[in-house]
C-alpha cells in the first residue's frame, strides 16, 4: 500500500521544537490555578516545550466529569504563554477546533474516540481547513491501521502540512497491566508506510498508572519515537479525571531527566562494520527461518493429503495441545518470552490449517 503525505518536519512546525518534543500537563483543566501552578511547576526544567490540558472531556459515563469547556482556553492559553510553552489541547468536532482557534490555542489533537469516526475527523479538518497549525491525530480505540492513516489523510487534504500522529495504545479484552495494549508493532508500522511522519507517544494512555509510565516512556525513545506526551498534575490526588496516571510535576521531570536518549545513527565505522555484520548474520538467519517454514509447510499439506484420504478432520485439539505445551516450554529454556513463542506458533497453525483446508477441498472440486 503507497500512502504519501505532504508533511513538514517537526523542527518547522513552531520556533524552539525540536526532537525529543516533550508535551505535558493536567488530563483535564479543573481550575484557572490548577493550569497554572501545573504549567508554572513543569516548566522549570525547559524540557517542556507544550503544555497540554483537556478542555472538553469525552467520557463513557454521562454525569461525569466532562471539562470547565470553553471558559477553560484562556487559562491554558495564558499558562502556556505566562512560562515559555506553548499550549495543545483536543478537539472532538468542529466547534471545539473553531473555539480553540479563537483562543488562540497554537497545537491541536484528534482524540481515539473522534479518530475512529471518519465523519468527525472530516468535520475537523474542514473547520481547520488552510488554517497553520500543528495537529497530531491519535490512533483509534480498536488496532485499526487503516482508519488511523484515512484520519491523517483527511487533515493533511485540508492544507495542514504541519501534522503527526500520536501513538497511545489500544483497546483490548486481554488481561494486561496496561489501560490500552501498546501493539508497538502497529505504531512501527504506520512509521514503516510514513517514515517522514511525525510520531510520538502517549505512555499516560498506554500504562494506565505511575508505576509503569517510565517503561512506557523509554520504550517509545528506544523505537526512535519524535517524543513523549504526558500527563501531569500539581496534585494528583484531587485529580477529576485519570488520577491514576498523572505524574506530580516534580515525578514528571525526573522521568524525563532519566531517560536514556538514543541517536538514531551514528557515524563511526567500527560500530557501522560490526552493526552490518550482525545484520547479515540476522538475514542468513531470517532465510534459513523462510526456508524451513516453507518445508513445514509442504510436510502440512501431505498430512492433509493424508487427511483427506482418511476421511480425518483437519484440526487435532489433542495434537495442538500437545505442540502448544511442548512449544513453550523449549521456547522459555532458550530465553523467549512464552507471548511471542506463542504468538509464532499460532501464525504457524492457522497457515497450516489454511494450507491443509486448501488440499481437502481440492478433491471435492475436481
Amino acid at each position: 500500500m503507497k500512502v504519501h503525505l505532504d508533511l513538514l518536519p517537526l523542527q518547522d512546525w513552531l520556533p524552539g521544537l525540536e526532537r525529543p518534543l516533550f508535551i505535558s500537563g493536567p488530563c483535564s483543566a479543573e481550575s484557572e490555578e490548577q493550569v497554572r501552578a501545573t504549567a508554572e511547576a513543569i516548566a522549570q526544567s525547559g524540557k517542556v516545550k507544550v503544555l497540554r490540558a483537556g478542555i472538553w472531556k469525552p467520557r463513557t459515563r454521562p454525569d461525569t466529569f466532562e471539562g470547565k469547556g470553553e471558559q477553560a482556553l484562556p487559562w491554558l492559553k495564558n499558562a502556556a504563554k505566562q512560562y515559555g510553552m506553548y499550549s495543545a489541547t483536543e478537539v472532538a468536532n468542529a466547534a471545539h477546533a473553531e473555539a480553540a482557534l479563537k483562543a488562540g490555542i497554537d497545537m491541536l489533537w484528534i482524540g481515539a474516540r473522534t479518530t475512529v469516526n471518519p465523519f468527525s475527523v472530516q468535520e475537523i479538518a474542514d473547520a481547520i481547513r488552510g488554517v497553520d497549525i500543528p495537529v497530531l491525530v491519535k490512533n483509534p480505540i480498536n488496532p485499526d491501521l487503516q482508519l488511523w492513516i484515512g484520519a491523517l489523510e483527511r487533515v493533511n487534504r485540508a492544507g495542514i502540512k504541519k501534522l503527526g500522529a500520536i501513538h497511545r495504545g489500544f483497546s483490548s479484552f486481554e488481561k494486561s497491566p496496561f489501560r490500552n495494549a501498546p501493539m508497538w508493532e502497529i505504531a512501527i508500522q504506520l512509521r514503516t508506510l510514513l517514515p517522514e511522519l511525525t510520531l510520538i507517544c502517549d505512555p499516560s494512555h498506554i500504562a494506565g498508572n505511575r508505576e509503569l509510565l517510565p517503561l512506557v516512556a523509554q520504550k517509545a525513545i528506544d523505537l526512535d519515537m519524535a517524543g513523549l506526551m504526558i500527563e501531569a498534575h500539581i496534585d494528583p490526588s484531587v485529580a477529576l479525571s485519570d488520577a491514576q496516571q498523572q505524574l506530580k510535576p516534580e515525578a514528571l521531570l525526573g522521568l524525563l531527566s532519566e531517560l536514556n536518549i538514543r541517536s538514531a545513527s551514528v557515524n563511526d565505522p567500527v560500530f557501522l562494520n560490526l552493526l552490518e555484520e550482525m545484520r547479515k548474520a540476522i538475514d542468513e538467519l531470517d532465510d534459513d527461518i523462510l526456508q524451513r517454514l516453507a518445508a513445514r509447510m509442504q510436510i502440512a499439506e501431505k498430512i492433509g493429503e493424508y487427511k483427506r484420504d482418511n476421511q480425518v478432520t483437519i484440526l487435532q485439539v489433542q495434537r495442538w495441545d500437545e505442540i502448544i505445551g511442548k512449544r513453550l516450554f523449549q521456547g522459555k529454556a532458550m530465553g523467549l518470552s512464552e507471548e511471542f513463542v506463542r504468538k509464532l506458533l499460532e501464525l504457524v497453525h492457522q497457515e497450516s490449517i489454511r494450507r491443509q483446508t486448501g488440499v481437502m477441498n481440492s478433491k471435492l472440486t475436481k
